[in-house]
């Protein structure tokens, strides 16, 4: 028997339409150079510090609430911190999961500072 493909109409299909065309609608300027970069800053998931070696990208402000992949919204993020805050409001996410706020906040600060000298600011 072969494995089901899903049809046009199923919820998967549509949201990943949905997904494609918010995608479009946005500049995402993240360059390679500046995710290796924020990798290297951060030394690990930027959310629980797991040092992890293989890293996602995750938007602070998620793409579906008008973020984008830009230098001062992508941190690194550990497949279990990326999946659990999906589109969550970032600070309202780390203390659900009971994760030090401040301190990604004051990091993600300092790191967002020191790459935008680093790099230049970013176009709007």
């Amino acid at each position: 028997m072969s494995p089901t493909v899903p049809t046009g109409g199923s919820k998967q299909v549509r949201a990943a339409r949905k997904r494609k065309k918010r995608m479009a609608r946005v500049v995402h300027d993240l360059t390679d150079a500046q995710w290796d970069a924020l990798r290297t800053s951060w030394g690990g998931c930027a959310y629980c510090g797991t040092p992890a070696t293989s890293l996602q990208k995750d938007c602070v402000q998620a793409i579906s609430r008008g973020g984008r992949y830009t230098l001062g919204n992508v941190v690194p993020a550990c497949g279990s911190c990326n999946a659990s805050k999906c589109n969550a409001e970032v600070t309202g996410w780390l203390r659900r999961k009971k994760l030090d706020e401040r301190l990604f906040l004051v990091r993600h600060y300092e790191i967002s500072n020191e790459l935008t000298a680093r790099f230049g600011p970013q176009p709007s």
